[in-house]
């Protein structure tokens, strides 16, 4: 073995006087700090139900073809509480499954969004049961906000019959009723969300479809093809672009030569989000509703956010970007602290109201996790049912002909 050979890759780079991989941390725009946090417009009311208004920092959108949305939200106490605690329970999710991985309780592939909370918290605080989602792999925290259980996806990723897909999808295959997925080939399930809103459009709902994809995704042919059929009919889908700024353990920088991702539709309008602010999230996804479904077409969003943790648990997440620049996004632009800090600063709640949402966070996830532990695996007779939707299925399926069982018709 050469000597060159034994370097680690940093090294064995800098050996063969390669440039040192680029960092993303100074393109990493529109992320919340101290120095660009939104501040409510005039007192906040003694109610925790009342509305009031919250001004969010000027560089929290930008747009291509279209107004950028309002930089003014209304929101309540009680909807900035909701949403902290919904923040907290995910992540101490996404905590849990990166434990019981590293025990083995998980096998196969998981994609955590430590870090991106804000995103799946802050959309379904603007849409209602009614729309769709359907995004990529990195999808139990959507999973949960659509209609699913921390049990249920804890279950799921350990293969057990009280998962959401009963044991037999694992962590890239989750469903609900207006939760398409959780789909593991990269860009596919943007133009199944294209077909989604078309059937919306066909049954004339006034409803919308957030086709989730991530930057590594933004260069496939079927994301334009979907892009071209969605404007050719006004579909109701707003194509949205999770930029955790890497795609697998490439920078955009490097693999894109436009990395504004909100411009990518062409003839399609575009706004871009700072998705480390739970606020502009939902204001997005409000305007983004309200532009697809007033007959506008499709809208393409780009939600700029970030990703604490390697692309799968595989991935350690530090050979193509420092540890430093994680620890500065974790200490200056963590999506929960900011809402933390938006609570205290604005008087919402006190820090000890706070504390006990965290350790009741804590307690729900350890008792999901122990509930799904309890949990038996799959029978193999299960592995025949859900082929077919139920009342389509053939009289017989292939290699089962001898048998005549048919389990899933039981």
């Amino acid at each position: 073995m050469s000597a060159l050979a034994t370097l680690r890759p940093r090294a064995l780079r800098a050996a063969r006087g390669i440039k040192p991989l680029r960092t993303t941390l100074p393109a990493v725009r529109y992320l919340q700090t101290d120095a660009d946090k939104s501040e409510p417009i005039g007192e906040l009311p003694s109610s925790s139900s009342e509305p009031f208004q919250v001004r969010l920092h000027a560089d929290s959108f930008h747009s291509y073809r279209c107004d950028t949305p309002s930089t003014e939200v209304d929101i309540t106490k009680d909807e900035l509480i909701g949403m902290y605690q919904k923040m907290v329970q995910m992540r101490r999710m996404e905590q849990a499954a990166d434990a019981l991985y590293k025990q083995k309780l998980i096998r196969g592939f998981c994609h955590l969004a430590i870090g991106q909370e804000a995103v799946a918290v802050g959309m379904e605080s603007a849409i209602d049961h009614e729309d769709r989602v359907i995004t990529s792999y990195r999808c139990h925290t959507l999973a949960v906000m659509r209609g699913g259980t921390i049990k249920g996806v804890i279950a799921e990723l350990m293969g057990r019959v009280d998962g959401m897909s009963f044991g037999k999808g694992g962590s890239m295959h989750i469903f609900t009723p207006s939760f398409f997925g959780g789909n593991g080939i990269v860009g596919a399930q943007v133009p199944v969300g294209a077909g989604i809103a078309l059937a919306q459009k066909y049954l004339k709902k006034k409803t919308v479809t957030f086709a989730m994809y991530g930057d590594g995704a933004s260069n496939q042919g079927q994301v334009f093809e979907a892009f071209n059929m969605a404007k050719l009919w006004n579909l109701p889908c707003v194509f949205t672009c999770e930029n955790n700024k890497y795609g697998m353990g490439t920078s955009a920088e490097r693999s894109s030569q436009n990395t504004s991702f909100f411009t990518r539709g062409d003839q399609i309008p575009g706004i871009q989000v700072n998705a480390m602010d739970i606020l502009a999230v939902r204001k997005a996804c409000e305007f983004a509703k309200e532009w697809t479904t007033s007959g506008k077409g499709p809208l393409v969003m780009e939600l700029v956010t970030y990703r604490y943790g390697g692309h799968s648990m595989s991935d350690p997440g530090t050979t193509y970007r420092t540890r430093e620049e994680v620890q500065q996004m974790r200490s200056e632009k963590d999506p929960i602290a900011g809402l933390k800090r938006y609570i205290l600063d604005w008087g919402v709640t006190d820090e000890a109201s706070l504390k006990a949402i965290d350790k009741a966070a804590k307690e729900e996830v350890d008792l999901a996790v122990e509930d799904a532990k309890k949990s038996a695996h799959p029978d193999v007779k299960e592995f025949w049912t859900d082929i077919y939707y139920k009342g389509t299925e053939p009289p017989f399926m292939r290699g089962r002909e001898k048998e005549e069982v048919h389990f899933y018709n039981k």
